[in-house]
């Protein structure tokens, strides 16, 4: 998201939890927008100061969980407030849209800007397979009707002069849930949506937004019963200080206890470990099968073994599991691939499974980098509420906790290098692989991000049941550099792995299976 959009987003839902830390959060939180945007105060960024307080009370109704298509502008955000205290429910549609904040951007299309030269050549008309080129009036015109948005006269235009226009949401979302509706505005689709973030990342104006559960997680906090906190390995790349300070700082903001998910990550590579042993021992069976079979109806000579008869050979790979927007791309738009993908658990499953088994009547919360992680908890009933990154920042801000300035809490139990890096891409595969008896069993491939292009290659795979090079393992990451690429990260990568590589080189190696 765009940097000036984060800090509005930040500071109001820092004005949340100070309104719900008050005497009257109701009456606080009604003066959210007043109190950001004064009378006479010079506008920054819209018309007025009435539309950025309008846009500032979407944000903020967002903020206390609720979705802005449903909002009738007559109701307060007083009421916004009583209501979120009330709830005792929460949705499984983790996004919404700011209509009033959404620009209602042109089309996707490929536009010939006054640029064009008009050239003898013809180089785009001649790379247009399409028809969708012509010239009028000594100049490059393109038939929206015909052009397939495939941008090979974007590449072949000598001069720069065709461009393609894009629309950021949907130039982004990898597949096709958020388009423009009846009205030019943007609008999800929630059963083709994977919950990537994607969008919310990459619109201007922000007016994509997490419907954030905070108000939930602060009232279970106020109970009387025990709210434990579950870290994401990532997170040890997105605070000042250390995770023994971060774990203190947690528990000073209104949390029980704190527990690494990295310590599910190590049962996750474990067993992901085995059953990827588990799985290609069973392919090197029907293979001597099929060898057997093909050599006693007479096989060939040695030189002929790449004929038809070979491709009956069984092949096999296993996907890693993992990452909450890649299953969400399983079960809405790629169930061919399903057969491949590992039947393993993910680390905030086996976290969570443990948190319940010591705390039975608690509340849990994932506190993640993504909205992805949102939609996972939904179909896992040990996991009650998700907290983003940016989210727990807000809550150190309102509290006024200076993580740096803490000591240190040690936890229970200490995870591995490899569980704390499941965090950034290639992590996963190489803790399943260092898990193995044997590391030289696995020949991995990693897919750094979901985009058309790496949907398109891996229902290849599904498809041909073979992955290209003879890989056995591959990895999904659906955020390009894994976890550390986020939504709701608020740290750049490369500082981020930075941060995990200084606190995995300090720590133990998996156990192998």
């Amino acid at each position: 998201m765009a940097g000036q959009a984060i800090h509005i987003k930040k500071e109001i839902l820092v004005r949340i939890i100070k309104a719900f830390l008050s005497d009257d959060f109701e009456e606080q939180t009604r003066l959210i927008p007043y109190a950001m945007r004064p009378k006479g105060m010079e506008v920054p960024y819209r018309c007025c100061v009435y539309k950025e307080r309008a846009i500032i009370k979407d944000r903020t109704i967002a903020g206390l969980g609720f979705p802005i298509e449903e909002d009738d502008e007559t109701v307060s955000l007083g009421t916004y407030a009583k209501k979120a205290l009330e709830r005792t429910e929460i949705s499984d549609k983790n996004l919404t849209v700011l209509q009033a904040a959404c620009k209602g951007c042109k089309t996707n299309r490929i536009y010939v800007t006054d640029l064009c030269q008009g050239c003898v050549a013809r180089p785009c008309q001649t790379a247009c397979k399409f028809g969708a080129i012509s010239i009028v009036n000594g100049r490059s015109v393109i038939d929206d009707s015909k052009c397939k948005k495939c941008k090979m006269c974007v590449n072949a235009c000598p001069y720069n002069a065709i461009v393609k226009i894009t629309v950021p949401c949907e130039d982004s979302c990898p597949v096709g849930a958020i388009k423009k509706d009846e009205t030019g505005f943007a609008s999800i689709d929630y059963d083709k949506c994977i919950n990537c973030g994607r969008c919310t990342a990459a619109c201007p104006f922000g007016a994509v937004h997490e419907r954030s559960q905070i108000v939930d997680i602060l009232k279970a906090m106020k109970s009387d019963k025990k709210v434990i906190a579950m870290i994401a390995p990532s997170i040890a790349g997105q605070f000042p200080g250390n995770i023994y300070q971060l774990k203190t700082a947690i528990i000073k903001s209104g949390f029980d206890d704190v527990y690494e998910v990295a310590q599910g990550a190590d049962i996750t590579a474990k067993t992901e470990a085995k059953e990827f042993l588990e799985r290609m021992e069973g392919v090197n069976e029907k293979n001597a099968e099929w060898l057997n079979a093909w050599v006693n109806e007479g096989g060939y000579g040695e030189e002929e073994q790449t004929s038809e008869k070979d491709n009956e050979k069984v092949h096999n790979f296993m996907t890693t599991s993992c990452c909450a927007g890649y299953n969400q791309l399983i079960k809405k738009h790629l169930p061919e691939i399903k057969p491949y993908v590992s039947d393993t658990k993910t680390p905030m499953y086996y976290t969570a499974e443990i948190v319940k088994k010591e705390y039975p009547d608690a509340v849990t919360v994932f506190i993640s980098p993504c909205v992805a992680k949102r939609a996972e908890s939904f179909e896992n009933p040990n996991v009650d509420y998700v907290m983003n990154y940016e989210e727990l920042g807000a809550l150190f801000v309102a509290q006024k906790i200076q993580i740096t300035e803490l000591d240190e809490t040690k936890y229970v139990v200490e995870s591995s290098k490899q569980g704390r890096n499941f965090g950034f891409t290639g992590g996963v595969a190489e803790s399943v692989k260092a898990a193995l008896p044997d590391e030289k069993a696995v020949k991995p491939l990693v897919i750094n991000g979901l985009n058309k292009d790496s949907i398109r290659q891996l229902k290849k795979f599904a498809t041909s049941g073979e992955c290209e090079g003879g890989c056995n393992l591959i990895e999904v990451m659906c955020c390009e550099g894994g976890c550390i690429g986020g939504n709701a990260t608020i740290n750049n990568q490369k500082t981020a792995k930075k941060l995990i590589d200084n606190l995995a080189n300090t720590s133990k190696d998996i156990e192998k299976i």
